[in-house]
């Protein structure tokens, strides 16, 4: 059990969209997969019958086809995908990196920025309106065979529909996709260096999602802008770093993974604490992941992996 670093871009693109994604850390509760997709989905629609999907776009532009109509997306966007629910992906070109978090347990925005009316509240990082649902339902009234693949139990089943599955001339109802951007997350700051809790985006009984995004930094006169040393003990926590400069790392880059399991200690690489005070902002644009349960960490992920990076921590 060790601290690890993985060059996330060094995942190879492919044609597929399915064959794109690789597992690379991965438990009972959550897989987190990387893709670099060169095609859009085209040939067959996508069902995940087990999982909940966040879908988060760092490179490319194009459309989200679903059942219930369509949602662009751009980089930043979160796309949230409800199990069972039958999509394609359209992209507008060959350059595209995603982060996949697939989830056994439904997605939810935290509960403690909503009321008991599900509403969210107006201490909240973000609101219902930064949240978009599908728009231009698409209408097939066509018969034919019709290539599905389903995800269930782990395994991929091919099914042919005589009819086209964008065969909806309406929905009703609240199990929907949508999208946030991750560029309408406004960050909670204080006096104080604020805990990763403030930047939580979305939670499940098993994980949690955090966005950290560009924000001032602590404002007492004597704070220490750069995270305090800590250990976490209820979850192993994942940072996939999107863009930006990072007070308390060194080395990082777009697309780069740090994975830190639970009880073993971690914080600012040497020298950056002292070189984080005084400073006013951060621009830093990062996705976090802490699991409950310990991450395995997969053979795609072992291939990708930045050596040495336990030892990052030694003058």
């Amino acid at each position: 059990m060790k601290a690890l670093s993985l060059k996330g871009f060094q995942i190879k693109p492919e044609d597929d969209f399915l064959d794109s994604r690789k597992a690379i850390l991965v438990n009972s509760d959550v897989s987190l997969e990387l893709a670099a997709p060169r095609k859009s989905l085209k040939d067959y629609y996508y069902k995940n019958a087990d999982c909940d999907e966040v879908i988060f776009v760092h490179k490319g532009t194009g459309k989200l086809r679903t059942i219930l109509g369509n949602i662009p997306f751009e980089y930043g966007d979160y796309l949230v995908i409800p199990r069972g629910m039958i999509y394609q992906m359209e992209f507008d070109t060959e350059e595209n990196r995603l982060f996949i978090v697939e989830s056994k347990h439904p997605i939810y925005t935290p509960k403690r920025y909503r009321n008991w009316f599900g509403q969210l509240l107006e201490h909240s990082p973000f609101c219902e309106r930064d949240l978009h649902g599908p728009s231009d339902l698409e209408t097939h009234d066509e018969l034919g065979d019709f290539e599905i693949r389903v995800k269930k139990q782990d395994m991929m089943h091919v099914y042919l529909y005589a009819s086209h599955p964008f065969d909806v001339v309406g929905w009703d109802g609240y199990n929907f996709p949508y999208k946030f951007s991750i560029h309408d997350f406004e960050p909670i700051t204080g006096r104080v260096h604020q805990p990763p809790p403030v930047h939580q985006t979305f939670e499940t009984g098993a994980f949690v999602i955090c966005s950290f995004c560009p924000r001032l930094y602590d404002y007492h006169p004597k704070s220490i802008p750069a995270p305090y040393n800590h250990s976490n003990i209820d979850s192993d926590e994942v940072l996939y770093y999107v863009d930006g400069e990072f007070m308390s790392r060194k080395n990082v880059e777009p697309g780069l993974i740090s994975l830190h399991p639970a009880g073993i200690p971690h914080g600012p690489h040497p020298g950056t604490m002292e070189k984080s005070i005084g400073e006013k902002e951060t621009l830093e644009l990062a996705v976090m992941v802490d699991t409950f349960k310990p991450l395995m960490v997969t053979k795609a992920a072992l291939d990708i992996e930045a050596p040495g990076y336990y030892k990052s921590w030694l003058e």
